[in-house]
């Protein structure tokens, strides 16, 4: 963070990835929601935009390319943002992101460190990306799951960060790469609470269930799992089922904290402009430790 007055601060991240998807169009607009995130997480909004592109010239065209800064652009034009440009190199395997400045009020800014004991804990998109990307690939993935995901990909947090702000929120984390569990337990471990996660309270993508029980499962949402055993108690919740929790996923939703009072009236906001919202546990004192219930 950059402070600049009492009310401003400058804000920066940059994020890419790889395809998840056929139309060049569609994962430009993927790149570029998960991209801006990490703005929306600390409560911000982007102000300003570079593409980051890794291209193959010899294998693709440059019209394929700009169908992928088509895409991106919408992105930027839903969030009222500008990309001014940006930077491409020569790459076997296509990548394509962002650079982003955001602005935020320091005094309302949201952290990983910012969960306080005594809190609701919402979550604002399903879980179950990371589980759909693997069934794309094998064929296994059925096409109303394939539209779900894309639409919960493409949905900015611009509208989540705003609600959990005026809720009052402090501590906040997007749910991208490392999954529900690690993101909230680091931000556990850096709020010094322990958290409890209702399980079956956590929405989940239709169809993703039944596709963890069948083992089509990614390999990073295992090696996420791991990485946060010596925090976890999954107590009698089913490996399936903390499996999904520990998904990675792309362009995920946010998790916040609010005052219990304030959680009603955030999830029925939310869920008024079309996301699938829900509150999923809470935090109490402790040292970062997440039990499952």
């Amino acid at each position: 963070m950059w402070k600049l007055d009492d009310d401003r601060a400058l804000v920066v991240t940059a994020d890419f990835i790889t395809p998840l998807v056929d139309d060049a169009t569609t994962w430009g607009r993927i790149a570029a929601a998960n991209a801006v995130s990490d703005v929306y997480a600390m409560g911000g909004r982007p102000l300003l935009a570079l593409n980051l592109v890794g291209w193959n010239r010899e294998e693709l065209s440059p019209d394929l390319l700009a169908d992928v800064l088509i895409g991106a652009q919408s992105i930027a034009s839903d969030g009222g943002f500008v990309i001014a440009g940006g930077h491409t190199v020569d790459d076997p395997e296509p990548k394509f992101g962002l650079a982003v400045v955001g602005e935020v009020d320091p005094n309302k800014m949201l952290t990983n460190a910012g969960f306080r004991p005594g809190q609701t804990l919402v979550l604002t998109k399903p879980l179950g990306i990371g589980i759909t990307s693997t069934a794309v690939k094998t064929g296994a993935a059925p096409e109303s799951l394939v539209t779900a995901a894309v639409a919960e990909m493409t949905r900015l947090n611009a509208e989540a960060a705003r609600v959990a702000v005026a809720a009052g929120a402090t501590g906040a984390t997007d749910v991208t790469g490392f999954g529900l569990l690690g993101h909230l337990g680091r931000g556990a471990k850096e709020s010094s609470v322990d958290v409890t996660i209702e399980a079956a309270a956590v929405p989940v993508l239709d169809g993703v269930t039944d596709l963890a029980e069948a083992g089509v499962v990614p390999g990073g949402s295992m090696r996420n799992l791991e990485s946060i055993r010596d925090q976890l108690d999954q107590g009698e919740v089913s490996d399936e089922r903390t499996l999904i929790l520990a998904d990675a996923q792309t362009s995920g939703g946010l998790v916040f904290g609010v005052d219990p009072d304030k959680a009603d009236g955030v999830i029925t906001e939310l869920a008024a402009s079309g996301h699938t919202v829900a509150a999923i546990g809470s935090t109490a004192d402790g040292t970062g430790r997440i039990r499952l219930v």
